[in-house]
């Protein structure tokens, strides 16, 4: 079986219609997301609806418990929190139905799905050794699927050596002789340099895992984050991937 994984749209449609296509090029069997629907950006009724059809597994993060109400607003400060008030006051009834029925971790496949970290699903970020390997010693499965930092990262272990960091666009890997801590990167707000909407091919059967990034209008998503009131900061973070 092959997946398209996908993580942290934060309602960034131009982002997330581009990645769609890149995917339904690829062919998967399945699609999976792993939270963070909405949040940040200006389009969170049209990304929701769009997971809502598309994905067979869908998480939720941090943001989209916040937009809820399963979190209080005040945890989050700044421009995030203006943005999850925003959001709040236009999401409509089908979404929010939606963002209530998602959890924030999930087992398939002899995979297991966090948001954030099998230890704290909803706010651990998983970027050194020390927490891969507690989710490592926490999920039994073979494959564990994190999002939450934005941040394309794959960590191996093999006996007793761990290897791994930031993966690039294109990087492929072989899952079967370790176990592996993968985060697809993010669609719609990356972090780790490289401006390009992120998305994870994971080939069940064959045992591997390859790193897309895609190509999107990030002019497009600034001027409608800019005609919904939205921060500029977010938007202008855009541009840079950080």
């Amino acid at each position: 079986m092959r997946v398209a994984v996908v993580s942290d749209i934060h309602s960034n449609l131009v982002a997330l219609e581009a990645v769609l296509a890149a995917i339904d090029d690829d062919t998967p069997d399945e699609l999976w997301c792993l939270g963070d629907l909405v949040g940040y950006g200006p389009r969170p009724n049209e990304c929701t609806r769009l997971m809502q059809e598309r994905t067979r597994i869908c998480l939720c993060g941090n943001h989209d418990l916040a937009v809820r109400g399963t979190l209080d607003l005040w945890e989050f400060s700044g421009d995030a929190g203006t943005a999850a008030r925003w959001t709040r006051t236009v999401l409509n009834d089908e979404s929010l139905a939606f963002l209530n029925s998602l959890q924030p971790s999930a087992k398939t496949d002899g995979v297991a799905l966090f948001h954030g970290s099998a230890r704290d699903p909803v706010w651990e970020y998983v970027l050194s050794g020390e927490a891969a390997l507690m989710t490592l010693a926490v999920a039994l499965e073979p494959i564990v699927l994190v999002g939450h930092s934005h941040v394309a990262l794959q960590i191996q272990l093999q006996g007793d050596g761990l290897d791994g960091g930031l993966a690039a666009a294109g990087t492929e890997l072989e899952l079967a002789e370790a176990r592996s801590v993968l985060n697809p990167g993010s669609v719609g707000q990356p972090r780790d340099g490289d401006p390009r909407a992120a998305y994870l091919l994971l080939d069940l059967d064959a045992q591997t895992a390859t790193f897309r990034r895609v190509e999107y209008d990030i002019e497009r998503t600034q001027a409608q984050m800019a005609e919904a009131g939205l921060p500029e900061a977010l938007a202008l973070r855009l541009a840079v991937g950080q």
